[in-house]
């Protein structure tokens, strides 16, 4: 690379997801650039590692629900001014924005706006194809090219008139061993051993406050039924305490386990999931662990929503899980307040414990889930998300 000038690649994040992201891709640049590399924007920890240079430290605008952001909001307003700015100054050969619409599309509209000839590449596609669908033409005015992690989407934004797009993987592809399991790991049902079942109520304190005590229900009346299983719930340190207290009346007890890889060897291990809705649908039907996904929404985004449902062409969405809007069928069943009565709920797992027709459905759908979010060229997501970004920075 001796002799080249560096390639100068400013990166925007907005919240932890991106710097995962973020910093899978800086790794891969590194490896397939022909120049040498030079990064800046805004990114967290693991970014850092990579060699960015961070304008601000991520957690100063990393906020989500409607009273945080309001409360934070003119330290983010000043944030996103001093990123714009810092983009401008630094004359970047390419702008790389990842997910984080809210706070990363305002940045790059305004640097689009002072650095019209600057390639501007948006790496995971904001949800057009469920809802606010005209945001997609508005994209195209300031945004070259989409990174898309879901294998639909470059059509959708095709069919919408916005930017130019690439499927270029979903991160969990490139870690099969994660979801795959060892030989022994998940027990035949004949084996003698209860199944087990994940119970998946949330990461956050608002789903925990609306979920978990719903999922205790779900289990009390499979136990009422006879079932045997041995749940297992996953939990984030934090709420670890409060997950342990809430949950130590339920007729079966789960088994609380905290941090990645345990959660990781419970997906590998179990048979079936009750699954509070997001990208942990995806997660399990990766996993071939077939769930049933349930949400409830806190009661002023349920207002807004009823109110979007209404105005036409807003809300276009039909399915809310993420493996089945994929496979655009419900593999998984789902049930959204106020639909949620612990015995529906039972009634839609219970064929799940045991290997009956009704779990073999879901497992064949997430066979062709799998080939449908297949690389064709093989490669790792990340790399060929690098791949495009060299190309249209002009590497």
């Amino acid at each position: 690379m001796n002799g080249y000038p560096p390639l100068r690649v400013a990166i925007v994040v907005g919240e932890e997801s991106g710097d995962q992201l973020g910093a899978r891709l800086m790794i891969a640049l590194k490896r397939l650039a022909e120049r040498p590399l030079e990064f800046f924007g805004v990114g967290g920890d693991r970014m850092a590692a990579e060699g960015m240079s961070s304008f601000f430290p991520l957690h100063d605008i990393a906020v989500m629900g409607f009273a945080p952001v309001v409360k934070r909001l003119p330290l983010i307003q000043l944030r996103t001014a001093e990123t714009v700015g810092a983009v401008i100054a630094g004359r970047p050969d390419v702008l790389l924005i990842i997910d984080s619409p809210d706070f990363t599309h305002r940045v790059a509209r305004d640097v689009r706006a002072a650095l019209p000839s600057l390639p501007v590449i948006d790496y995971v596609c904001p949800s057009v194809w469920a809802w606010r669908p005209k945001r997609a033409l508005r994209m195209a005015a300031y945004i070259d090219h989409v990174l898309t992690l879901l294998p639909f989407e470059p059509a959708v934004l095709a069919r919408l008139k916005g930017p130019e797009a690439t499927y270029v993987g979903h991160p969990l592809i490139d870690r099969p061993e994660l979801l795959t399991p060892a030989p022994g790991e998940r027990s035949p049902f004949d084996g003698g051993e209860p199944p087990r079942l994940l119970v998946l109520p949330g990461s956050r304190s608002g789903e925990i406050d609306r979920m978990l005590a719903l999922y205790g229900r779900v289990l009390d009346v499979l136990s009422a039924r006879g079932l045997m299983f041995v749940p297992v719930l996953p939990a984030v340190e934090r709420l670890r305490e409060r997950i342990e207290r809430e949950t130590a009346g339920w007729a079966v007890r789960p088994r609380i386990i905290i941090g990645e890889d345990q959660k990781w060897a419970a997906f590998r291990s179990a048979h079936a999931a009750l699954a509070t809705s997001g990208t942990v649908t995806l997660e399990l039907a990766l996993a071939d662990v077939p769930a049933v996904i349930a949400y409830a929404r806190d009661p002023l985004f349920r207002l807004i929503s009823e109110i979007a449902r209404r105005i036409p062409g807003l809300v276009n969405l039909t399915m809310f899980g993420l493996a089945n809007i994929i496979l655009g069928e419900k593999a998984s069943p789902e049930f959204l307040d106020p639909d949620l009565e612990p015995e529906r709920l039972a009634d839609a797992l219970a064929p799940l414990l045991s290997d009956t027709p009704v779990r073999a459905a879901q497992l064949a759908a997430f066979s062709r889930l799998r080939h449908m979010m297949a690389l064709p060229n093989g490669r790792p997501a990340a790399e060929t998300a690098a791949g495009v970004v060299l190309r249209l920075a002009g590497n």
